[in-house]
């Protein structure tokens, strides 16, 4: 495992000091708190609080849920208390952000919980009955992990054409195997992360990507979180944590598949960047020469797939996405210098 940049604080870190006792000397603090970020999703949300209410979990273990209202004008609140009052989620508590964004509401979540282990479960992905126990017992099992994740099962509301089946990676899918391992990155949805470990990387002071602004399908927020963790800690793939990402049908359509492949190509750019050790002119080099050779190789398969009078649709999307990584290129270049230098090589490991 990499050094970490500082030691974790003593009140943060993992099992330091006993729980408070509620009745009859069951734990009360939280061990495990999940929160879930929403925005204007109050029906999936209710299937994803109710997934969560499904969980078998031992009473001796203590965990919590904290909704984060980002400024949701449905009816996001009555299916929040409709959940508390059937008393089946402990610990169930709402907060609003006003800054809408994923980024701010995630920060607004780690800042309203005090577990030394948060999970970030998006407002359409359903939890496994025994998602929160295994995610409990890893924990357990790896308290110096910067944080894990688990196997992340697209649910479609319909069957998807084929060639949806290529752009898994636009819906969070994550298989990594049956065995639990550690890996160099994770998706957001599901991403158990230890506190402590966030806390000493500097992602509550300072937050560099944004992600999910209302209906602007940016990304990247949850890969910042993720990198600049394993820059310094190790990171956990553990099969046992299972959940089901909810697709609906319109997310399968040639439009939507635009637009996210869009915004999903000026992230990449943006999450390299993290990782980047060298010269800001070496980078523009370095992107503007794999942008090129990406376009073109796409561009080929577009040609000689209307030459024959095929379908053009997937070389389209991935073109999609390779247009927004130029796009990317000339947001960084137009970026304020001062900002440009934080971001540049923020995730890089230590030599």
């Amino acid at each position: 495992m990499r050094t970490p940049p500082d030691t974790l604080p003593l009140e943060l870190t993992p099992g330091a000091g006993p729980l408070s006792e509620g009745p009859e000397g069951r734990p009360t603090s939280p061990v495990l708190e999940l929160v879930i970020c929403t925005y204007n999703n109050a029906a999936m949300l209710a299937g994803a609080l109710a997934a969560i209410a499904a969980q078998r979990v031992s009473e001796a273990q203590a965990w919590g849920v904290l909704v984060v209202n980002n400024n949701c004008t449905d009816h996001t609140v009555a299916v929040v208390t409709q959940a508390q009052q059937t008393g089946n989620i402990p610990q169930l508590r709402m907060v609003t952000e006003t800054r809408q964004g994923l980024t701010p509401a995630r920060l607004c979540g780690v800042q309203h919980t005090t577990a030394p282990w948060i999970a970030f479960v998006d407002d359409d992905c359903f939890l496994q009955p025994d998602w929160v126990a295994h995610a409990l017992e890893f924990a357990a099992q790896h308290p110096t992990c910067g944080a894990f994740g688990g196997r992340v099962t697209l649910a479609w509301e319909t069957p998807p054409p084929a060639y949806v089946l290529n752009f898994t990676y636009a819906f969070a899918e994550q298989e990594l195997g049956p065995e639990a391992k550690p890996v160099s990155w994770l998706v957001g949805a599901g991403m158990v992360i230890n506190r402590a470990a966030l806390v000493a990387v500097g992602w509550t002071e300072r937050q560099l990507l944004a992600d999910r602004v209302g209906k602007q399908l940016v990304s990247g927020g949850d890969m910042e979180i993720a990198l600049r963790l394993a820059a310094h800690y190790e990171l956990w793939y553990t099969p046992h944590c299972q959940l089901l990402h909810q697709i609906p049908r319109q997310r399968t359509h040639d439009d939507y598949l635009l637009k996210i492949n869009y915004g999903l190509g000026g992230s990449q750019l943006f999450v390299s960047s993290l990782q980047w050790g060298r010269s800001y002119p070496a980078w523009v080099w370095a992107s503007l020469r794999e942008a090129w050779r990406q376009t073109a190789y796409y561009g080929k398969r577009w040609l000689k797939a209307a030459i024959a009078q095929e379908s053009t649709r997937e070389a389209t999307i991935s073109l999609c996405f390779w247009w927004g990584y130029w796009v990317g290129i000339w947001r960084l270049f137009t970026l304020n210098p001062q900002k440009r230098q934080q971001l540049l090589g923020s995730a890089k490991p230590p030599c």
